[in-house]
């Protein structure tokens, strides 16, 4: 019998070059640092990791952190390309796995705004439990309602509150308790909520004779346990663009 071998090594990650323009971008994202962690305010439109074509992601720019002898900062979570906020990095290996455990026990809380149409939910507030299963249509995956005893189902639970609501619109806040992929999203669809500007889960691209720009989907804040101790609460402005909307709609 052969003897077991050690196991294999991670590559490690290879420098990226970076532009002078991608190094001042993604440091002007920071909204917090501390010796453990360091949080960006994510804009729409940047992939988090995994992105096709010639832009960098939000991972590779993280290389502008980097130092010698040091590991770069490390993303804790992700966000889909088009949704905006706060985005949470480890700054080294003890905070990452320290962060990585209380996220897989659910110690992280998500808040997030969102414009949806074609008016506020009924009821103003609660909760949408629907289980989930991932599909795949060509090169892009979708994720669908499903029963419960669907062998690929996922259980998935979002609360949701009102916050302002017009003739045709709402603003919404929105806390998941599981972090399925587009859980937010396919939720308030399935409910005839769907974000405004979501092409793929059937959002309006226009509300109130106004254009939608993108997804109106932001992660307004983020509550954690910190590695020093306590819980931390991390909150990224909304972005000018969806701010734009909410007051064009009246529900600033």
């Amino acid at each position: 019998m052969k003897p077991r071998g050690q196991p294999k090594k991670r590559p490690e990650p290879v420098p990226i070059a970076l532009t002078s323009d991608e190094v001042a971008l993604v440091r002007s994202l920071v909204i917090y640092e501390d010796p453990h962690i360091m949080a960006l305010n994510k804009p729409s439109g940047l992939s988090s990791q995994g992105g096709r074509g010639q832009v960098n992601t939000l991972d590779e720019l993280l290389w502008a952190f980097a130092k010698p002898g040091k590991a770069r900062p490390r993303l804790i979570h992700r966000l889909d390309r088009d949704t905006s906020g706060v985005i949470l990095t480890a700054k080294t290996k003890p905070a990452a796995s320290f962060l990585g455990k209380h996220m897989m026990g659910r110690r992280f809380a998500k808040t997030y705004r969102a414009i949806v149409t074609p008016g506020a939910p009924e009821p103003a507030q609660g909760a949408i439990e629907a289980a989930l299963r991932r599909e795949e249509l060509g090169r892009e995956a979708y994720m669908r309602v499903c029963a419960v005893d669907h062998p690929d189902a996922e259980t998935a639970r979002t609360r949701y509150r009102t916050l302002s609501k017009g003739a045709d619109s709402a603003l919404l806040e929105l806390n998941p308790e599981t972090g399925r992929m587009h859980q937010i999203r396919v939720h308030l669809a399935s409910i005839g909520r769907p974000i405004s500007g979501d092409v793929r889960y059937g959002g309006a691209l226009a509300v109130g004779g106004h254009a939608v720009p993108r997804l109106m989907l932001h992660a307004a804040a983020l509550s954690f346990p910190h590695p020093d101790g306590g819980t931390k609460v991390i909150e990224a402005p909304v972005p000018a663009d969806m701010q734009k909307l909410i007051d064009l709609l009246g529900l600033g």
